[in-house]
């Protein structure tokens, strides 16, 4: 057992006591990592009272105690963390965009000893207790309360007593935090993630990211998401620096929050990016603070890295999953802009190959199943050991179709389960899309399969017109297409929607825009 297992914030304060290490944007209020650990310490004290805790010797297996969270990322959720750090218990990020029995689902599953509820939702879980999957008969709490609050409110019951917390023995393998996956084809699954594995993460990012102790980030990823924590929360509390937090951002107050904080690193999702280039603000804004800036969770198209080329700012895709990481490449220094496709290279702890469907490796240039093999990875899905053992081994398979060039550079290539076959050949729909949204008249496009009485199957383009403009015909697509793709992955069939549905943290859900246009 080692001392340091889940002493984030009381190593963090011992080191830099004064510095700031969150921002709460919503209400202005700065929170040295002195008063982070604080904080912590009087949460530890409650979640001990509610069993909370590393797992017992009888049962070393286990994943210790559970807190469930039902929030907006607030600064409460960094107590949270901090202080299951310290009990070795366990914290447990719940989607609050999930509807009722879906959450129920959740709940079920992690079986919680505590229930952390943001008052805005606290409807949501109390449809979700009466859905039956899971009975909250346990203890629950409010988060941001108001007159007429549902549970008694987790301020009020914390303990005055902030001194050092004594807690008991955590192992670096032991459990910390259960991140749920997306559930775009059913019931979320939660996945395992150790002390170690965050600790390895934030070492990976730190090392090839080359962050600073004098970062600031605002996190516009939710904190029930991966994003939240791994991509840049808690690499940066690794470090010393600090991160801005809100309940909701939009384009414009990550704009102002980047010139008024001297922002320094930042990462977001495609469509939030591109947001930022068309909204008002964006010309005005001093960007010059920021040292680089990444995208993630799906292909960022050229256009608007070029905007943000444009303005100076070094912008590069990453790529990562909960299962593993998810910070798992990184560009090499000087990269260049032919490029800028790729992920980059693998981190200096992660290892990457591309197989085929029988498990070998690839040569480089062919295109397979990304796999990952590194100590951040995650250790499985909680409760489910036939999910589990499908991805998680010696590597961890990502479902996603990668191919890796002469040069080491990785280019992902879609979903697998996305790829489909028209007239014998593979079709990709993440190239094809990357071809399609180069149209002016594009701001976006998801590709679908939809069948067809000669070739099998042939493409769908759903089409989010740049400016509402609709007048783009598929004759018009397939001309400008010539030329820039095979004419078997030309799309045959055409779409317009308003906006492309999302998912998760503003991610597309191709399943909802499938099961509205596919035939």
């Amino acid at each position: 057992m080692s001392e340091w297992v889940g002493a984030w914030s009381e190593k963090r304060a011992a080191l830099s006591p004064d510095r700031v290490g969150l921002v709460d944007a919503a209400t202005g209020t700065e929170y040295t990592y002195a008063d982070l650990d604080s904080r912590a310490n009087r949460c530890a004290r409650l979640l001990a009272d509610h069993g909370v805790t590393a797992a017992s010797s009888d049962a070393p297996a286990d994943a210790g105690g559970r807190v469930a969270v039902v929030s907006r990322n607030r600064p409460a959720y960094v107590d949270l963390f901090f202080a299951t750090g310290k009990t070795g218990g366990v914290l447990a990020p719940l989607s609050h965009r999930l509807a009722a029995p879906e959450l129920a689902d959740l709940l079920a599953t992690v079986d919680p000893e505590l229930v952390v509820v943001e008052e805005p939702f606290a409807d949501l879980v109390a449809d979700a207790a009466e859905n039956g999957a899971w009975d909250a008969g346990g203890p629950v709490l409010s988060l941001a309360v108001d007159d007429e609050a549902t549970w008694e409110s987790y301020e009020s019951v914390l303990p005055a007593d902030d001194s050092a917390f004594d807690g008991p023995a955590v192992d670096a393998g032991d459990p910390h935090l259960f991140l749920h996956t997306g559930g775009s084809t059913g019931t979320p699954k939660e996945t395992v993630i150790s002390h170690e594995a965050l600790v390895w993460n934030s070492v990976n990012t730190i090392t090839a990211w080359g962050l600073r102790d004098d970062d600031v980030t605002p996190m516009v990823f939710p904190m029930f998401h991966t994003g939240g924590w791994n991509v840049l929360t808690l690499p940066l509390f690794h470090m010393g620096g600090a991160v801005v937090i809100d309940r909701e951002f939009d384009p414009g107050q990550i704009l102002g929050i980047v010139e008024e904080r001297s922002a320094t690193v930042l990462v977001a999702v495609p469509a939030v990016l591109r947001m930022m280039t068309e909204h008002d603000r964006w010309a005005e804004t001093d960007l010059s603070s920021l040292r680089f800036v990444k995208s993630g969770g799906g292909p960022c198209r050229e256009s608007v890295m070029e905007a943000w080329w444009d303005r100076g700012v070094d912008l590069s895709q990453g790529y990562g999953l909960t299962e593993c990481g998810p910070n798992n490449f990184a560009m090499p220094d000087d990269w260049p802009r032919e490029k800028a496709h790729t992920v980059g290279v693998a981190n200096i702890h992660v290892d990457a190959r591309v197989v085929d469907d029988g498990g070998e490796e690839l040569p480089a240039g062919e295109i397979g199943e990304l796999q990952l093999r590194s100590p951040h990875a995650a250790d499985g899905y909680w409760s489910s050991p036939e999910e589990s053992a499908e991805t998680f081994g010696e590597w961890v398979s990502t479902g996603d179709l990668a191919r890796v060039d002469d040069e080491g550079y990785v280019s992902i290539e879609g979903r697998k389960k996305n790829m489909f076959v028209s007239g014998g050949e593979n079709v990709y729909p993440a190239e094809v899309e990357d071809a399609v949204v180069d149209h002016p008249a594009v701001a976006d496009a998801v590709v679908i399969p939809v069948p067809d009485e000669q070739w099998g199957q042939v493409g769908k383009a759903v089409i989010e017109p740049a400016d509402g403009d609709r007048e783009l015909t598929l004759d018009d697509l397939r001309a400008f297409l010539d030329g820039r793709l095979a004419r078997f992955k030309h799309p045959r069939h055409l779409a317009f929607v308003d906006e492309l549905p999302t998912s998760g943290p503003d991610k597309i859900d191709r399943e909802a825009v499938a099961d509205e246009f596919g035939e």
